[in-house]
This record gives structure tokens, sequence and C-alpha cells, in this order.
């Protein structure tokens, strides 16, 4: 059992002591008071058991350890491609890359459930890159949740595609419209967007779906969380029936195999899962004792070396907010992104912190999916979250890439 002890020692009180974890989560859900009462956290998780939050590291040796098939040089794709990859560092595929990268390449329709963190992304533009390069007249619609993941990707492709005269648009709201439909007028053979921005903009005669022939569903069981299932089926109806279909999912739901028996034609299933949570990510909770004040103990774990890139979780936009101010009023650097910013103050958050300027970014769940922010030492999750499956999305964004990662649960 952990139980780390930190101090703290400010100039208006005494020193307090907490820790980590206390005793196992209560098959209640752990939280003091029974049905009804809040956490202290905040928030009524009271399905959510505590148990769940804690998931400690072994040391052992891995009877198992994933050998690819492939390199990138095996794949038969165009060299200035390989090139590329190459210079991005990449060699050897990730098991979604390995496995999936053959069957897109062929234009098999497919269904591919891995981890968040484990380079999904690459998974599917490398293939789709090629298949453009070999068809000029060729044209990808990737659709995805939020419009900080279409930036992303837009950002991947770019790598990916470098001196291939080949363009993506990203379409998001929170940006410039009428900057979009500008460069929707020049050729381009990528549109990434999200579901609202995209329906306007077909809505408005800017992007015609049925030149489109190919399409990306990412993160397809978060859109379906958050009500995008009609826009979804809205813009597989105005698309070609003979179209290669792809659907990128950590998880599954009814709802999403039911649009897979819909839209997708004899799909490969390709699911390199290792559970819901990460193996590379130590899960802890933090207790906040009786009369102690939890935003001094969040200051003082911050306060700790190990500390050094920290993504914190809040509920509400304003209580984020609140958050970030009140953490640089007590010395740290932080910033936040939430709904309430517009899209270039939130593209400057994330720059500050995936750039070292910042090592705190306080965020609502718009940030729970899809961002790859490398090198994250630590999520903490200071408001619990509404359900184990924004907890698996939230904690995420650390132990990415193979790498180790922590995080921790405020309860």
């Amino acid at each position: 059992m952990y139980q780390k002890r930190f101090r703290n020692a400010g100039p208006s009180g005494p020193q307090r002591q907490f820790h980590y974890r206390g005793k196992p989560g209560r098959k209640d859900g752990g939280f003091r008071g029974g049905a009804g009462r809040r956490s202290p956290g905040g928030g009524f998780a009271r399905h959510i058991d505590v148990s769940k939050f804690i998931n400690k590291a072994t040391i052992t040796e891995k009877t198992a350890h994933f050998v690819p098939e492939h390199s990138f040089t095996d794949f038969q794709i165009d060299n200035r491609l390989k090139t590329n990859i190459a210079s991005k560092g990449y060699f050897v595929p990730t098991p979604i890359q390995d496995k999936t990268i053959p069957h897109i390449l062929r234009g098999a329709d497919l269904v591919g459930l891995a981890n968040t963190g484990t380079g999904k992304t690459a998974a599917f533009l490398i293939p789709l890159i090629n298949k453009v390069l070999l068809s000029p007249k060729e044209k990808v619609l990737i659709v995805v949740p939020t419009r900080e993941l279409a930036l992303q990707i837009e950002s991947e492709f770019k790598g990916f595609s470098a001196h291939m005269n080949l363009h993506a648009v990203s379409c998001v709201g929170g940006a410039s419209i009428v900057l979009q439909m500008k460069w929707l007028s020049k050729p381009t053979q990528f549109i990434i967007g999200t579901p609202g921005r995209l329906k306007d903009l077909m809505e408005r005669g800017k992007i015609d779906l049925s030149k489109f022939a190919t399409v990306v569903l990412d993160e397809a069981d978060r859109m379906l969380d958050m009500g995008f299932i009609g826009d979804v089926k809205f813009m597989l109806s105005k698309m070609p029936a003979c179209r290669h279909t792809l659907f990128f999912a950590a998880t599954t739901s009814r709802e999403v195999d039911n649009l897979i028996k819909v839209f997708l034609k004899d799909p490969v299933v390709i699911s390199v899962k290792t559970g819901d949570t990460a193996e590379q990510v130590e899960q802890d909770v933090v207790r906040v004792p009786v009369g102690q004040n939890k935003f001094e103990i969040l200051c003082a774990l911050l306060r700790n070396p190990e500390f050094d890139k920290v993504l914190i979780f809040g509920k509400t936009k304003y209580g984020v907010e609140r958050l970030a101010r009140n953490l640089c009023a007590a010395g740290h650097v932080a910033e936040s992104i939430h709904g309430n910013k517009n899209q270039n103050q939130r593209v400057k958050a994330l720059r500050l912190f995936t750039d070292h300027h910042v090592k705190i970014l306080c965020a609502t769940d718009v940030a729970a999916r899809g961002l790859d922010i490398s090198g994250v030492s630590h999520v903490i999750n200071y408001d619990t979250p509404a359900t184990y499956e924004d907890y698996v999305h939230r904690i995420g964004r650390t132990g990415r890439a193979g790498k180790k990662g922590k995080a921790l649960t405020f309860v």
C-alpha cells in the first residue's frame, strides 16, 4: 500500500499531514455519507467504486513482449512517405499500426480497438496518404469528436505528408467558418472535422460528401457518447454506398456495434486492447481528511519535483478557470482549457503546456480524449469523473507511447 506522506507547512497554519490512499474503496462506491451525499471532490460519484482508481504497478518480468510482424520499411508505401515516417523517429510500428496498416492498404473496411495513446492516428494516416498518392483524385473525410483532436491529426498529417503537395483542412467549431470556407475552395484531399461544423459546411454547400469515398470515424465511441450519432449517420448517408470506412475506438457499446453493422461491409476487426486502462499508468487516490483543505493538499503535491508536467481535470468550466488562477496565485505556473475559451486561447494554452512553458494545465473533459501531449507525468482528477469511462479517457493522457505515468484521484 502506497503511504507516501507530504507535509503542508504554509504560513497560515500549523503543519498538516495527508496521504495517498487509506483503506481500499468500499463496495458502495467508497464515499463517506451514504446515498445522496457529495464526495469531497464534488459531484455525485457513488456509482464508481473507489478501488477502480487504484492500480499499483508491480515489478515483474513480462513473459510476453510484442514483436511486430513489420517495420515501416516493409509496408508497400511510397518511398517519400517512408522517408517522412523515419524523419519523425518512427521505425517500429505499434501493435495497432502493425495489425491495421496492411488491411487499410488493401482497402478493407476496418474496426480498430485500442487503448488511448497507442498510435491510432498514424495507423490510418499512413495508409490513407499512400492511397491518395496512388490516386490523386481520392478524397478522405476524417470525423472526430473534438476540435483539439482535429488539430492534432492535422499536425500529424503535415509531418507525414511533407513535400508531397497534399493538403488538409480542419473544419471545427470555435474557429472562423469564413476562413474554413476559403480553404475548402482550394484543392484539398483531406478534410478533418467535428460533426457539427462539418454538417454546417455541408448545408452551406461547401462540402460535397458524394465525392468522398473514404471516411475515418476516430474516437467513434466518444462521438456517440456526445450525442453526435444523428450527425454521423447523416454524413455517412451522403457518401457513396461503395466506400472505404474505418472505425477507431477505445471502447465498444451497443450503439457502436449497431453503427458498424449498418455502415461497414465485412469489416476486419482488430483489437489490441490490454484492458480498460494502460498497464504503464500507476493509479492511486488522494483522500482528503475531514477539516483539511483540498486545494492546499493539491499545492503540496505539486511542489514535489516528480510532478513536472501535470494535467488536472475539473468538473466545470468555471471551477477549472478558478483553479488555474488560484494555482498561479499560489506560485505555480498554470494554464486552463475549457469550453468558454475561444479556439485561439485553447490552442495557445495547449502549446504553452506542450512546449513546457507551463507545467500545469487545468482542463474540463473537453481535453480528456484525443490529445496526444508527450511527457505528461501525472493526471490528477481534482474533481471525481462522472463515469468510469470518463476516468479511463482522462488518465489516458499520461503513460502514452510506452512511457510510465501516474494518475491520482481526489476522494
